[in-house]
């Protein structure tokens, strides 16, 4: 019961539980960016959102970026917190611009994803990720 309400931080606990986000967050965010990615190569003409103006092939291109590749290095630990920036930025958009209008019900899912990626921003990847023993070779 002690244990419970401790405020004291066990960083053993804060690398399981940085695996545990880094991981579900990313593969959460691979439901959204594989289909992304499958419309890249899917042939058909290109119908996405340009919230930006950037136009819709460019908008798509960087949401894949972000939400495939960016998600698969978080997924890995390997370049975490500069993998967490183009999803921060993604999200961001997602919240204050695309969904700007729409009911906080609606928005509410890249705000919590928004979230996370500030946070892994923050911690990196922890203990265990491919960051972590590649910075524990480079030591050797």
């Amino acid at each position: 019961m002690q244990k419970t309400y401790t405020t004291n931080l066990n960083l053993p606990s804060i690398d399981v539980a940085l695996i545990i986000l880094r991981v579900g967050a990313a593969a959460l965010m691979l439901t959204h960016g594989i289909p992304k990615l499958l419309m890249i190569f899917g042939g058909d003409e290109i119908q996405f959102p340009d919230p930006l103006g950037l136009g819709m092939e460019m908008s798509l291109t960087l949401a894949v970026f972000a939400e495939f590749i960016c998600a698969i290095l978080i997924l890995l630990g390997l370049g975490t917190r500069l993998a967490a920036i183009p999803l921060i930025i993604n999200m961001g958009v997602a919240f204050f611009i695309f969904h700007a209008q729409d009911p906080f019900k609606a928005k509410e899912l890249a705000l919590i994803y928004l979230f996370l990626f500030v946070i892994l921003l923050i911690t990196g990847s922890g203990k265990y990720s491919l960051d972590h023993y590649l910075l524990k070779m480079k030591k050797r």
